[in-house]
């Protein structure tokens, strides 16, 4: 498998920290997104809408994390990043939705770039804009994980699931645009508990190849 990714990007983060806790094995591909590298005709002929990541497994072109993090779960089984019964699948998307889809998207590159270069907006409030909506989203998960008695160290029971696939990243995003993270103490918590795992600290933006 060929991972296409940028070190600093969320979802492929999130992607990367996947594939490790599959123990998985993929070569990494950078993609310069200071540069555009994505932008142009070569990646765009392997994701016509310009995003990363995207892995190539054979003659296969998957894109979106969320789509290619159930593949994964599809195909590569073992271990689990979702719980067996429904109820429980369904609390672990959510946590997972909430970011991928209610934190994420407002905060990555391309929105924030439109908020500088064709709105205009100065950094104070670009910054502005992305505490607001990784707060609210915060403040929605953090009550989630405080109501779960039955919890343990991590965002659903005592493994790592998707949901903390996708909040690790979330939390390096948020200290990059200087969140204050002090009210979250259940994230933050789960956030010491993942970065001892092996698969979590592979996967950080830092130790990847195009770090710089």
């Amino acid at each position: 498998m060929q991972l296409y990714n940028f070190f600093r990007s969320g979802t492929s983060h999130r992607l990367r920290i996947a594939l490790n806790l599959k123990g998985l094995d993929y070569d990494y591909v950078a993609v310069d997104l200071r540069s555009e590298e994505h932008l142009g005709a070569a990646f765009k002929a392997l994701n016509p809408q310009g995003l990363v990541p995207a892995l190539v497994d054979g003659d296969q072109v998957l894109t979106q994390s969320p789509a290619i993090i159930e593949w994964l779960e599809e195909r590569y089984p073992t271990p689990p990043l979702l719980p067996a019964a429904p109820a429980e699948r369904a609390r672990v998307r959510a946590m997972a939705a909430l970011i991928g889809c209610d934190i994420h998207p407002l905060n990555n590159r391309r929105v924030l770039e439109y908020l500088r270069n064709t709105l205009g907006r100065d950094e104070e409030a670009v910054l502005t804009w992305c505490a607001n909506w990784i707060d609210a989203g915060f403040t929605a998960l953090e009550a989630m994980l405080a109501a779960d008695q039955q919890r343990g160290a991590f965002c659903f029971g005592h493994a790592p699931t998707l949901a903390d696939a996708y909040l690790i990243p979330q939390v390096d995003s948020a200290r990059r645009f200087n969140v204050d993270l002090a009210p979250f103490p259940n994230i933050l918590a789960v956030e010491q508990t993942c970065v001892k795992l092996d698969a979590f600290r592979r996967a950080a933006p830092a130790a990847q190849p195009d770090a710089r």
